[in-house]
């Protein structure tokens, strides 16, 4: 099912929306670390001017964005691990980077990893949801259903509304920094930025 959601022949703007609500888990000597996928970006690749691979750059480090789609492509910026899942087909080096998740299962641990830090704080954000699973640059690479950290459909959930925003963190790349590639559950408490927006404290925005 993955697989289909995936697929080359669907755009990258397509199923960025489609991650809302699915799970994302990483399994670890210390456990399962699980959550519902509520805040996403997409990248368009040669195209977009906010893309690491815009102009057709090929550099070691972007190895893995010119793999098959839902090879696993992690950076580093300001010391902490961003993870994108690669969405173009081979040589089409389109990706959608995770933001935020809401906790599923192992809490315990995620306060473990993201002590002192509680509540929303220690997951909505993408360097913050890396350290909560325990992410890191091994899982570079691999397929996203295949390895340790993986995508999956089982008891996933849908939006009751997505709500389409600029992209965080894009300065002066013209009209791809207004560009609405940034895609979240409308009322789920664990977006970034959450400030700007009313939480459902009811159904946390999922159609349930």
């Amino acid at each position: 099912m993955m697989d289909t959601l995936l697929s080359s022949d669907r755009s990258t703007v397509e199923i960025a929306q489609d991650l809302l609500g699915c799970v994302l888990q990483k399994e670890t000597n210390s456990g399962l670390v699980a959550g519902w996928i509520v805040d996403v970006e997409a990248y368009l690749g040669v195209e977009d001017l906010a893309s690491h691979s815009y102009g057709g750059k090929r550099t070691p480090r972007l190895r893995a964005q010119y793999g098959p789609p839902g090879t696993i492509y992690i950076y580093q910026m300001r010391g902490h691990l961003l993870l994108n899942i690669v969405t173009g087909d081979i040589q089409t080096p389109q990706g959608v980077m995770i933001r935020a998740i809401q906790p599923k299962t192992g809490l315990a641990l995620i306060n473990q990893r993201r002590h002192p830090i509680t509540g929303v704080d220690q997951v909505n954000g993408p360097g913050k949801l890396t350290q909560a699973l325990g992410i890191t640059t091994e899982d570079y690479g691999m397929h996203i259903t295949e390895g340790p950290l993986q995508l999956t459909q089982n008891d996933r959930r849908f939006p009751k509304k997505i709500v389409a925003l600029p992209r965080i963190g894009i300065p002066n790349k013209g009209e791809w920094t207004d560009k609405k590639l940034r895609f979240v559950v409308e009322g789920n408490p664990y977006i970034s930025k959450q400030s700007k927006y009313k939480v459902n404290e009811g159904t946390n925005g999922w159609s349930i």
